[in-house]
């Protein structure tokens, strides 16, 4: 029934200001809108709702992630985030490299790293 249809990515931020610029100058998606609920991006055909949750009492991060992006080459993209100040996390019990990238049992090369809003998201080469 859905298997057709377009998805629509929605991401936390208690900061739209700050959240702006990282999605749209750090990340370089597209900025579509600013309404009244979430700033709206274009992710390559894909509407990612960047949604203010500030009014929310006690909201957290969640603590895995949340949005990721198919990458031809995590190495590369990875230095690229970091050249505009990306930092990259690491996770205690995973064999990570120098630059923060897992090899996962199946081949595929992970990394991750937090939005100023501290939600995790990340970087997947198959």
């Amino acid at each position: 029934m859905l298997a057709s249809m377009d998805i629509i990515a929605f991401v936390p931020t208690r900061n739209p200001r700050k959240a702006r610029e990282f999605f749209e100058t750090t990340l370089g998606l597209r900025f579509v809108s600013d309404d009244q609920f979430a700033l709206v991006f274009n992710a390559n055909g894909v509407m990612v709702r960047v949604v203010d949750v500030s009014g929310v009492a006690d909201y957290k991060p969640a603590p895995f992630t949340i949005l990721g992006w198919s990458v031809s080459n995590v190495g590369k993209t990875v230095k690229d985030l970091q050249r505009k100040g990306v930092k990259f996390e690491r996770f205690p019990g995973m064999e990570q490299d120098q630059l923060g990238v897992w090899s996962s049992p199946s081949g595929a090369k992970v990394a991750w790293f937090r939005d100023p809003d501290g939600n995790v998201l990340s970087l997947t080469e198959m």
